[in-house]
């Protein structure tokens, strides 16, 4: 029977994570880090595992400091754990004003910290080891307004009532899970490796890269960091493929011999399955609508693995017979039509299926699928903010509105998302339609009435080009890039119900006051305006903006 070293006791998210990975084994628990990994390390067990990354917080920076101690052995699997963390009181009539105190551990208070800020931010924070510390502590304060961060399930097991779920949604975390021998090729792995501390020059970073590139290796991930104690730099690399196959030995030797010019400078961690080959709960996905959306994501997915079948009036496939082929239905129409065919096609979804919107409006759209399909029918939107001429999702955004009803299929296809390098950001869907304005509406409704006022004026692309500053022509390439492409999809999003029509409203009502102002050439109102308008930012959104705004500058300028 193997054993496998955790950190925690019966109940931690480690532990989980064990048993995740082998339901027989003898789980052996650790009270710190450096004890854990001395025991591993001298053979008192088979297995161990640690966190590397959560989609929450981001990757955990020590696990650099982990390789270091770990002085046999080799990364040789994964273990993503799901975690639903909730909120839970000791009695059932609690409401969520009354909490006075939150008891949690650190990682989890980092992982809910949007919601804490949003609805806890007067009460006291206490960081906890574990769950049963906080059980404890929570006993000694007499359960009177306290309140305990977790998983859900382990929250239940010790009787107490959840008051808020999921509220830290599409919470993953990935456990790298280490072994004494070197797991075998499985045809689709990935091989991790960390370098020496190196002395950095110019170019050192392009020319390791170069060198897989150059054999067709692709990279998964990459990451940097300066050694604690050198302040060297150090670059950690996850690719495509086994240690064992040439082109990575071949990549790995030349690097070595000429790029750093020192033999045993990469250190070659493991190679395992690739991670989403041991999470995919999904075969195939079916769109409703063809449009270049459609197949953007349908391309990207078929990479993935899935099967991807397309439906609407350009095919023979009628979408009533593609969804009973299909586990999840994704739905890519205009906005204006996105709730009428979810209302048709919508019931014809069973249990067990999952309906993704891919939509710029939520409110209308999410309520017609809650309405239209099974209960038992997973829902949720994303709203990808780009567009089908992107090569890639890398650092674009990608806002995603769960529901009640979105479970592990939808997780899947966020978990799609994020591997592929978009920023997501979850919304509720009165949030998502009001920020749509700011973001989309408002915008397109500027651009739109600018390149009519140009027209009226007899004003030129010339002129433009001649008299703008920097400054002023941020506005005409928005202008120019509304103009440049479908004028439809514009259009839908000029159409977009809910709140984003109040800020539109709110626009031009601010908009004819500053208007007023200027007519009457009242300055020291204008001035005023504009420095009581600069108190509502914070200096940080200022300065980030002000130096995205100089690096736009210098691009620009340059082309001009």
């Amino acid at each position: 029977m193997s054993s496998i070293a955790v950190l925690g006791n019966e109940g931690s998210q480690t532990w989980l994570a064990a048993r995740e990975f082998s339901s027989s084994a003898v789980i052996k628990p650790y009270s710190d880090m450096t004890t854990l990994l001395a025991g591993f390390s001298a053979g008192d067990t088979e297995f161990t595992l640690f966190p590397v990354y959560n989609t929450r917080e981001g990757e955990r920076k020590q696990h650099f400091r982990f390789f270091d101690k770990i002085n046999s052995g080799y990364w040789v699997d994964n273990v993503v754990l799901y975690s639903q963390i909730s909120l839970a009181v000791f009695a059932d009539q609690q409401e969520l004003a009354n909490i006075q105190t939150v008891l949690g551990t650190r990682e989890v208070f980092t992982q809910c910290e949007e919601f804490l800020d949003a609805h806890l931010s007067s009460a006291t924070e206490i960081h906890v080891k574990s769950l049963d510390e906080a059980l404890v502590m929570a006993k000694q304060f007499g359960h009177k307004n306290i309140a305990i961060l977790d998983d859900e399930d382990q929250l239940k097991t010790h009787g107490l009532h959840i008051l808020e779920r999921e509220i830290a949604p599409y919470n993953r975390t990935r456990y790298a899970v280490f072994g004494h021998h070197l797991a075998p090729s499985s045809g689709y792995d990935a091989t991790v490796l960390v370098t020496e501390p190196l002395d950095d020059r110019m170019g050192l970073l392009v020319d390791i890269l170069g060198e897989f590139s150059r054999r067709g290796v692709n990279i998964l991930d990459l990451r940097t960091e300066n050694d604690v104690k050198t302040q060297k730099l150090r670059i950690f690399l996850e690719i495509e493929g086994h240690a064992a196959e040439k082109s990575i030995a071949g990549a790995v030797e030349h690097i070595e011999s000429r790029v750093i010019q020192h033999n045993g400078a990469m250190r070659l961690l493991g190679s395992f399955p690739r991670v989403d080959m041991r999470t995919k709960h999904i075969k195939s996905f079916g769109f409703i609508g063809t449009g270049d959306m459609s197949k953007w994501f349908a391309t990207r997915l078929e990479r993935e693995g899935y099967e991807v079948l397309l439906s609407g009036r350009s095919t023979q496939l009628a979408p009533e017979k593609m969804i009973s082929q299909v586990d999840v239905v994704v739905i890519c129409v205009p906005i204006s039509a996105t709730p009428e065919t979810v209302r048709h096609f919508g019931p014809l979804l069973t249990k067990g299926k999952a309906l993704i919107l891919l939509a710029g409006e939520s409110e209308e759209a999410i309520q017609s699928a809650l309405d239209s399909t099974d209960a038992a029918v997973e829902v949720m939107l994303v709203h990808n903010l780009w567009g089908p001429k992107a090569s890639t999702m890398r650092d674009k955004n990608a806002i995603v509105v769960r529901t009640s009803r979105s479970g592990i299929l939808c997780s899947e296809f966020e978990t799609f998302l994020y591997k592929h390098g978009a920023d997501i950001f979850h919304d509720s869907p009165k949030k998502h339609d009001l920020l749509m304005g700011v973001g989309q509406r408002l915008p397109t409704i500027v651009s739109v009435a600018l390149a009519m006022t140009l027209h009226e004026n007899a004003i030129t692309s010339e002129d433009i080009a001649s008299h703008c500053s920097l400054t002023s022509l941020y506005p005409i390439l928005a202008m120019a890039r509304v103009h440049s492409q479908h004028a439809r999809t514009y259009a839908e999003i000029m159409a977009m119900s809910g709140d984003s029509r109040k800020i539109v409203k709110d626009f031009v009502r601010n908009l004819e006051k500053v208007v007023q102002l200027s007519d009457a050439s009242a300055i020291a109102s204008l001035s005023e305006l504009i420095s009581n308008n600069s108190r509502l930012f914070n200096e940080d959104f200022l300065e980030t903006r002000m130096r995205q705004a100089k690096a736009v500058d210098e691009v620009l300028s340059r082309m001009i």
